[in-house]
């Protein structure tokens, strides 16, 4: 059951009053033609599904353009606030082991400090997400250049990347989950990138408080890609401070080593040994100091780690993270190769998020679900070649449990 959100919005509040479910289904012989079917119930299931979603403004950029908010709840209360600009997840609130909810990302209560870059909190990127060498690559014997947007280094899509654009959005309403279910295209030669690329995005959740985050892109060119999202996680609250007690576990045996602009060496190494080694849980914190040359690269922890899966391209446990203050607990699945650790290093006090919380040093984690960061540079490296009549597709599981 999916409808466009722009069409029924206004529609919402007064169905919402008077206890009725709204499905919606697009007609497949009039693609522009939706179909609004509406049933009344004030008990059951159906009720329960309608107020799986619902829709709202989030406010004006400075240009005037309105950006669009869709909150998705399970039947736990978990819910979250996913925007039309950069498909950006603006709020996640779980339970912690005593049932308390808090929003555990990081984010603004306005959409334009998304959209000026704020570190890509939250947001869909790509075309490339992570580093490229020196703003440069090379496809059948093409040379492309890029906007060097980290030092010499192109990254996460460019000046104008994935999370700069405002995405098309529709709703699909399940008897167990619900979606939001993006669209959007980059023209070819945006950002130096060749081929006009159709991508979509689906945001699920269900009752067994998982988010999902299903990716799907094709191109008319042969290109390059690789999304992910940059969420930023405080399993104690977004606004709680140092991550430096949570407890981290990574399934890699092995990680890329960086040089001193980020950008992997081209080899693979143990972990073993190494202040990288999280097979077992182990505090953020414990070695974040070390003077381990990977550690002084990074700052800390912004390492592409390589995930043991049992079958290649199975969607796998990546990694898991549990605070012992709320007892909070995320898993982190995925079918892809790599998965970036980051700490947060590079924060530093100078975005002012949500109800005012200030975003210091290593306030934050992401884990951002990946190929590996400069792989058309690298041909040892699992391919991000895409080519005319094949299909980029991925999926990554958020799941958050206790303790």
């Amino acid at each position: 059951m999916i409808y466009s959100g722009k069409l029924c919005r206004e529609l919402n509040d007064s169905i919402q009053e008077f206890g009725v479910n709204m499905m919606m289904a697009q007609v497949n012989s009039f693609p522009r033609i939706i179909l609004c079917l509406v049933v009344f119930c004030s008990r059951g299931l159906s009720e329960e599904n309608f107020t799986r979603l619902s829709s709202h403004s989030f406010g004006e950029l400075s240009d005037g353009r309105e950006i669009s908010a869709v909150v998705l709840q399970n039947a736990n209360g978990m819910s979250v606030q996913i925007l039309d600009l950069g498909g950006v997840i603006a709020s996640l609130k779980v339970p912690d082991s005593s049932g308390n909810f808090a929003d555990v990302i990081t984010g603004f209560d306005y959409p334009q400090p998304y959209l000026d870059g704020a570190g890509y909190m939250g947001a869909i990127v790509g075309r490339y997400a992570n580093r490229i060498s020196e703003g440069s690559f090379s496809v059948d014997g093409v040379n492309y250049r890029l906007a060097k947007n980290n030092g010499n280094n192109a990254i996460h899509g460019g000046l104008v990347g994935f999370d700069k654009k405002i995405w098309e959005i529709e709703y699909s309403i399940g008897l167990q989950d619900s979606k939001v279910i993006l669209s959007t295209f980059s023209p070819d030669g945006e950002e130096g990138y060749p081929g006009r690329v159709e991508v979509n995005v689906t945001y699920t959740l269900n009752d067994k408080n998982q988010l999902t985050i299903d990716y799907s892109a094709t191109s008319d060119k042969t290109t390059i890609i690789n999304l992910t999202n940059h969420a930023y996680f405080n399993l104690d609250g977004h606004d709680a401070g140092s991550i430096l007690q949570h407890e981290v576990m990574l399934n890699a045996n092995r990680f890329t080593p960086i040089d001193a602009s980020s950008i992997p060496t081209g080899e693979i190494f143990e972990v073993a040994g190494t202040p990288l080694d999280f097979r077992q849980r182990k505090a953020i914190g414990l070695e974040i100091e070390s003077e381990d040359q990977q550690i002084n690269f990074g700052s800390g922890y912004d390492h592409n780690f390589v995930i043991d899966h049992l079958k290649l391209g199975d969607v796998s446990l990546a990694a898991e993270v549990y605070s012992p203050n709320s007892g909070r607990v995320m898993k982190v699945y995925t079918d892809q190769p790599g998965v970036q650790f980051y700490t947060g290093n590079f924060l530093n006090g100078a975005l002012v998020g949500k109800d005012g919380a200030v975003y210091g040093k290593r306030s934050a984690f992401c884990l951002e679900t990946q190929h590996f960061p400069d792989s058309p540079n690298k041909p040892m490296f699992p391919s991000t070649t895409l080519r005319p009549g094949d299909r980029f597709a991925s999926r990554t599981v958020f799941e958050f449990l206790t303790e």
